[in-house]
């Protein structure tokens, strides 16, 4: 059995003594920490409220990464009241309002003390494609879809860039239709080295293409029509055969077996393997 040695009251009255001098000790290190830290906020408080760190002038504001919306546009759709504290000036609140405002599909703000400035960097909505989609009163009402099918009325270009080019691509149909293929088509005639000028999509059945060989019918749409657009580029010698001024449309819903039919003939003409 361990036997515990006796402790003196002396030795009692020093350990005390050791044990409140450490609380202490723990105490003002406690005090000190947070004094620093407080003092820590209030100093970048102070420094970002001088006159130094404030946004005068729109100048200050460097946009990157437009090229159908100008710098001084961006700079006037920025809610921002000059002169403006860098640190009320709420990133997040400015990159949401530049995207409600223009056809942006991301906007991110920085702010820089060192000199104060901000950086606004955008990606924009780039047009692909003029697009006559029916509404529901049956009119035609021209938009622009960008590259992931997403409809953009005219003016939201026009009135921002007054030298706005459309697209030379234009797209008729109904919309809704075709909008979840058109990702994807897109990207294949983008690809594809045979030009094409218009899509016609009124028939869901009969997909039609005017291209720089001619109108081209492709039936529906489908998993087959990279295929069919890699035969149109094989036929790119076809009007070194037959006359264009000849040529209704090329038939091209069987890949493997394309078919010419004429103006002057109702009989379509067969085209063997290039």
């Amino acid at each position: 059995m361990t036997t515990i040695a006796p402790v003196s009251p002396t030795e009692l009255n020093q350990r005390r003594r050791t044990l409140r001098h450490q609380r202490r000790i723990r105490f003002f290190q406690s005090g000190w920490r947070q004094i620093a830290i407080l003092g820590l906020a209030a100093g970048a408080v102070w420094t970002a409220t001088l006159p130094a760190w404030v946004i005068r002038q729109p100048e200050q504001v460097t946009v990157e990464g437009n090229r159908l919306i100008s710098d001084q546009t961006v700079r006037s759709l920025l809610p921002i009241v000059y002169p403006q504290s860098l640190l009320k000036i709420q990133p997040q609140a400015i990159a949401q309002s530049l995207e409600s405002k223009a056809p942006i599909a991301q906007a991110t703000v920085d702010r820089q003390l060192f000199p104060p400035s901000l950086t606004v960097r955008i990606q924009e909505r780039v047009p692909v494609a003029v697009s006559t989609a029916k509404t529901p009163q049956s009119a035609t009402q021209p938009a622009l879809l960008d590259d992931s099918g997403l409809s953009i009325p005219l003016q939201s270009y026009t009135a921002l860039n007054q030298n706005f080019k459309q697209p030379t691509l234009k797209v008729s149909g109904e919309l809704e239709s075709y909008r979840p293929y058109w990702s994807a088509f897109y990207q294949a005639i983008a690809r594809n080295p045979v030009k094409v000028l218009e899509v016609i999509w009124d028939d869901p059945t009969n997909l039609i293409l005017k291209t720089e060989l001619g109108v081209v019918h492709f039936g529906s749409y489908g998993d087959n029509f990279p295929n069919q657009l890699t035969r149109l580029d094989q036929m790119r010698r076809l009007n070194t055969r037959i006359s264009p001024t000849q040529i209704s449309h090329i038939d091209l819903s069987n890949p493997d077996s394309p078919k010419v039919h004429m103006n002057a003939s109702k009989t379509p003409v067969k085209l063997g393997t290039p």
